[in-house]
């Protein structure tokens, strides 16, 4: 049996999935964990790759998305997203594109009073629980009526269609050379900040629960999506072009030098330094195809699609050098953030990079699975679980991490109907914030104020929900291994040398490759994702053109067992077939995949997963304890979830139906021998955390759990010391 070949229900009697949403704290609660309120300790900083706060105290964010108006909800659930956030250890809220409606009048960088009651509110409930915000406000800024004198040309803006509807009659794209456009996105910001929340009596500038400022969502000059905006925008066009055709000027002066060193053919019919109208087709696609069939016929780069890049590159870096120092002239002192977003393989990818990595903190989103689009209905399904290869999937996201810049994954999630969206959030939390010691996460995305009824979200049905007993259900262990820092940073193992004067030539000095489809990237070359299972693995910008060297993992992989074990010696991934991963620390222990029911021998336990694919978590309960010395341990145990009816083909390449409501859970059962002595008493604990009253005494060391019978996700193992 594969990892992909798990089908069918392993066992007859799944159960209904049924909390109470009840946020008191219960066995489970993180509330108190939470280092209330948020801004006590100053402004989140940059401190060469990590984040500090003023005084100096370090910090790693937990966090989830919200979007739109959930925002800038009414009261009752802005008071119960607080509670239900605090409960299971989020400290961190990443506010998204949430400027699209509620201006003020014909404006659109001007928010209403209806706005502003709901969102000082919603942001004091957050404060107060010790729950950092942050602004990804902008994800294509739309126009408006009272914008028209101050644009070029506002109605080639405002009649703009692009294929994703929620982009038409915005500035996406363009915005990243057009000063005109960047001036609305600029003003927005800067009257944000500068309101004063009356709760909390501190402009937005001046409020250090702001955590960081994102510059705009996914988008970038090198975003192919600008090629189909210009040529419905001819004024932009011709702006870009002049922009274009004066870059060149200063570096070959004449038409004539051009030619000499493009080659005529490399100049379409028409086009000159001298009629402005040289077009530097912004395409990442372009460049990414040009790079890879370079290094395939082993030759140079073509000198005209250098030039593009880096004129391109220079023209994103003045826009975020424009943004920045208006948000810094509010007397803002938090952290900001370009963009997120790729910009195909190659040079064109590391002029990206080098642009986020000056305007701030690195950030990236990623997904993996899915494949029946943002809604869940039937059609195709990736079957694929990301521990098949090491490092791959949501992870290959860290072959970014910049060598002296915090690391943040401001958007991921497992989709649906992947079976495997369990093993997503741990490997996040271990390989992700534990061994490569990442910054930041939120996941996409927390929409209500509990656990959503059935598989998708609540409501319109969306493939990325993160209120999920698979998700935000595994919070209560991995928030506790996160905070507690029960995982040791891995040393670096790999260093990817740019130096960035350089790519104006083509030289970059190893190869890659990044492949997208729509939010799924995946990142390969010299350098494997195998390294993110060993050790830190970092991008440097050097001062002079470096060598980069290859990895040698020898001394960590055994080829034999496929396992691969990180620098530290606390996480081990068996890749290939049947693959798993296993966690052994002081404080915690964890298996993640299909391990054939083969015991797994740890510290202070062993396990048995009988359950083909399974997450178990086990944890010390407490800040200050270990396994060992702990009067109590939370374990944790989820496996597959499926709505009611919901049906997939024999071999899962197909949902044939979705299901309805009430979600079910796949039971876990599992062989727990302690070699801690002394009498212990396991307790079943309902699905908010809270004990029942059943209860089990273990004196022997060693006790069956039958998830089936138990019907239950989370337990409790308690000592009296």
């Amino acid at each position: 049996m594969t990892a992909c070949g798990v089908r069918g229900l392993y066992a007859q009697n799944w159960f209904v999935f049924q909390p109470k949403n009840d946020f008191r704290a219960g066995e489970i609660g993180l509330a108190h964990w939470l280092d209330a309120p948020a801004g006590k300790h100053g402004f989140v900083q940059m401190k060469a790759d990590k984040l500090v706060f003023e005084d100096g105290t370090p910090v790693q964010f937990w966090g989830v998305n919200i979007g739109n108006e959930g925002c800038y909800p009414e009261k009752e659930k802005a008071d119960g997203l607080a509670n239900y956030w605090a409960k299971y250890g989020i400290n961190a809220v990443r506010l998204h594109k949430f400027t699209w409606d509620e201006h003020k009048g014909d404006s659109s960088t001007v928010m209403n009073a209806l706005f502003w009651q709901r969102f000082d509110y919603f942001q004091q409930q957050l404060r107060q629980k010790g729950i950092y915000s942050g602004w990804s406000h902008i994800y294509g800024h739309r126009v408006r009526e009272a914008d028209r004198q101050r644009l070029l040309n506002y109605d080639e803006v405002k009649n703009l269609k692009y294929p994703w509807a929620h982009l038409s009659g915005s500035t996406s794209a363009l915005v990243n050379f057009a000063p005109d456009l960047q001036d609305l996105s600029i003003e927005l910001t800067v009257n944000m900040l500068n309101h004063r929340n009356p709760l909390t009596g501190k402009k937005y500038a001046d409020d250090p629960a702001l955590s960081f400022i994102e510059l705009q969502n996914e988008d970038n000059i090198y975003w192919s999506a600008i090629g189909e905006a210009l040529k419905q925008a001819p004024t932009y066009r011709k702006l870009l072009c002049a922009q274009f055709a004066d870059w060149l000027k200063n570096k070959y002066q004449t038409d004539e030098n051009l030619v000499k060193v493009w080659g005529q053919n490399n100049l379409p019919k028409g086009e000159s330094i001298a009629t402005k109208n040289v077009f530097p087709n912004p395409n990442h696609g372009l460049f990414g195809w040009e790079y890879e069939t370079a290094f395939k016929e082993k030759r140079a780069i073509n000198t005209h699609i250098l030039d593009k890049m880096t004129f391109l590159f220079e023209q994103q870096t003045q826009f975020y050098a424009r943004f920045t120092k208006a948000i810094r002239a509010t007397g803002y002192r938090g952290t900001i953030v370009g963009s997120c977003w790729q910009a195909g393989s190659g040079i064109a990818h590391y002029y990206n990079l080098y642009a986020d990595y000056q305007a701030g903190i690195i950030d990236r989103h990623n997904y993996f699975g899915g494949d029946v689009g943002h809604n869940l209905q039937p059609g195709k399904v990736n079957k694929q679980s990301m521990l098949e290869v090491a490092g791959s999937g949501l992870l290959s996201s860290g072959l970014q991490q910049v060598a002296d810049r915090p690391f943040a994954l401001s958007e991921w999630i497992n989709t649906l109907p992947n079976e495997w969206i369990a093993e997503g959030t741990p490997l996040i939390a271990l390989y992700g914030m534990g061994l490569q010691g990442w910054d930041a996460s939120y996941q996409f995305a927390s929409n209500k104020a509990g656990f959503s009824k059935g598989l998708a979200s609540d409501g319109w049905g969306g493939v990325y929900n993160a209120d999920s007993p698979l998700q935000i259900g595994l919070y209560p262990a991995l928030a506790r291994i996160i905070y507690r820092r029960d995982i040791k940073e891995a040393t670096v193992v790999s260093t990817r040398n740019v130096h960035v004067p350089s790519l104006a030539d083509g030289k970059l000095g190893f190869q890659e490759k990044v492949s997208q489809q729509f939010d799924i990237k995946e990142f390969d070359g010299d350098i494997s994702t195998k390294n993110l299972a060993v050790g830190r693995t970092v991008v440097a910008f050097t001062e002079t053109f470096e060598k980069t060297e290859k990895t040698d993992l020898s001394k960590f992989h055994n080829a034999a067992t496929q396992t691969l074990t990180a620098t530290t010696n606390q996480l081990k991934w068996k890749y290939g077939k049947q693959p798993f991963v296993t966690l052994d620390t002081p404080q915690s222990n964890a298996v993640i995949g299909f391990t054939e029911a083969k015991k797994q021998d740890f510290e202070e336990l062993s396990i048995t997963v009988e359950t083909p694919f399974a997450v178990v978590l086990i944890t010390a309960l407490e800040k200050d304890k270990t396994l060992k010395t702990s009067k109590k341990w939370l374990i944790t145990t989820v496996a597959r979830a499926r709505n009611t009816g919901m049906k997939y083909n024999d071999d899962g390449t197909q949902l044939l139906e979705k299901g309805q409501a009430p979600l079910l859970l796949e039971p876990v059962n599992f062989m727990l021998h302690l070699k801690r002595k002394g009498e212990a008493i396991l307790t079943i604990l309902d699905h908010d955390g809270f004990p029942t009253t059943q209860q089990q005494t273990i004196d022997n060391q060693t006790i069956r759990i039958d998830g089936s019978q138990t019907k239950t996700l989370y337990y409790t193992l308690s000592w009296e010391i």
